[in-house]
């Protein structure tokens, strides 16, 4: 069965429930009506409404009863947080009435938008910019993303150290991880000695905790 043909057919069965129907009645019309589906979604999360309804998780109950994939609820929970705990300004005022179409970001940019927010590489007038460009503009969100990937990687030319440690901590978690992989296979398989499975943990200690320094020094 189809998305919508799914929630159409939920709506004809769930008539006891307001808040059930109107997430429903808020999916049907996800286009234009993300926000207000973000915000029930978000209260039913929050309260594990959903057990209620006979679900053991949110995930199976936004899949089963509204059609909405794993990747895109988890979107549309953040993208409403988001405007809630950062732009509750715009929900008060700019969404307090019907919503108009032309103007409403999509969910896509609104996450972008908090992308934004929490890269340490900008900085409140990066922030100010692009959110103009999502509320005031209207750009669209592939756009954006393009502009915003763009704008990290000038950051990081403009800051090498920074972005030398970063990469320096990547490739030490990707070496720490294929370490304790031959580790484990060494001591189960006891092909080595057992002195030689402590010298492995021992190093892997030694860069965990170098890992540590890079995490407590950015």
């Amino acid at each position: 069965m189809k998305g919508l043909d799914r929630i159409e057919q939920n709506l004809r069965d769930i008539t006891d429930n307001p808040l059930r129907r109107h997430i429903l009645e808020s999916a049907k019309n996800f286009k234009t009506s993300w926000i207000e589906l973000g915000r029930a979604l978000y209260s039913v999360w929050k309260d594990r409404s959903y057990k209620e309804w006979g679900y053991n998780n949110f995930d199976t109950y936004t899949s089963k009863e509204i059609g909405i994939r794993k990747q895109t609820s988890m979107k549309l929970l953040r993208s409403y947080y988001f405007l809630e705990k950062e732009e509750p300004d715009y929900l008060k005022n700019e969404h307090a009435g019907p919503a108009d179409t032309a103007r409403l970001p999509s969910y896509e940019a609104i996450d972008i938008l908090r992308r934004a927010k929490n890269n340490k590489q900008l900085d409140s007038r990066d922030y100010h910019d692009i959110k103009e460009d999502i509320f005031r503009k209207g750009k669209d969100p592939a756009e954006v993303r393009k502009e915003l990937t763009s704008l990290i990687r000038q950051r990081q030319e403009l800051e090498p150290e920074e972005a030398w440690e970063k990469k320096k901590a990547a490739t030490v978690k990707r070496f720490v991880t294929v370490l304790k992989s031959i580790k484990d296979e060494i001591k189960s398989s006891k092909f080595l000695s057992a002195s030689i499975v402590k010298e492995a943990e021992s190093l892997i200690n030694k860069l965990e905790e170098q890992l540590e320094a890079i995490a407590a020094k950015n």
